[in-house]
């Protein structure tokens, strides 16, 4: 058994992926979260998980979750809510966050494939320093709640503390999270045909036809 949760928040103007304003509006730059976030669904649905999760935080579900459960977020900080998150499921589990839309079946192969005995836990490093994946064997919220998000130390303290409970680690493929405008343009290069690509890749080319972006 096998849960994959996707921890997400409802993708409304001004609250979703501010660092893309400017150049996209508020509006765009939700419109690309929710794409984003959309293709993470369809591709985590398209994998042999035996329990699909979207732990939300909003009040109006996107249809792009049909078929998973809702796990309704606490309040509190990403550490805290996230440290709920694996405090709350049983069993073998993977988390990973909506501003990855490139994740597909081979990125989380190993979860499938390769978690032998001998290893409890998975983490995908991002390039920003943070992570975009981290699975347990058995989840334990404590090796998550105490470690700094949003920093360029992240991913290493976050497997400093799953080592120092004595969790043996091994690492999924490094990953670029969408952050920035920059980030943006070298993830839908990867998935030009996704509902992310069309969505920031349209908005991006009207962006360089006005000369508001480069």
């Amino acid at each position: 058994m096998l849960t994959a949760v996707v921890i997400a928040k409802e993708c409304l103007p001004g609250r979703v992926k501010t660092r893309l304003h400017p150049p996209l509006s508020y509006e765009e730059a939700a419109e690309v979260a929710s794409a984003s976030l959309a293709d993470t669904l369809d591709a985590i649905r398209s994998m042999p998980f035996t329990r699909r999760v979207l732990a939300f935080d909003g009040d109006v579900v996107p249809a792009s979750a049909h078929g998973f459960e809702v796990l309704p977020q606490i309040t509190g900080t990403l550490a805290q809510r996230m440290a709920a998150v694996f405090d709350t499921i049983d069993g073998p589990m993977v988390l990973i966050g909506m501003d990855t839309p490139q994740v597909s079946r081979a990125s989380l192969e190993p979860l499938f494939t390769g978690w032998h005995a001998g290893i409890d836990s998975w983490m995908g490093p991002a390039t920003d320093g943070g992570w975009w994946a981290l699975a347990m064997r058995d989840p334990n919220g404590a090796v998550v709640r105490g470690v700094p998000t949003s920093q360029e130390d992240t991913g290493r303290l976050q497997l400093e503390s799953l080592r120092a409970a004595g969790l043996t680690v091994d690492l999924l493929p490094e990953f670029t999270d969408i952050d920035t405008v920059a980030d943006a343009l070298e993830v839908a290069e990867l998935v030009p045909d996704g509902r992310f690509g069309r969505t920031f890749g349209a908005l991006s080319r009207r962006l360089v036809a006005e000369h508001s972006f480069d």
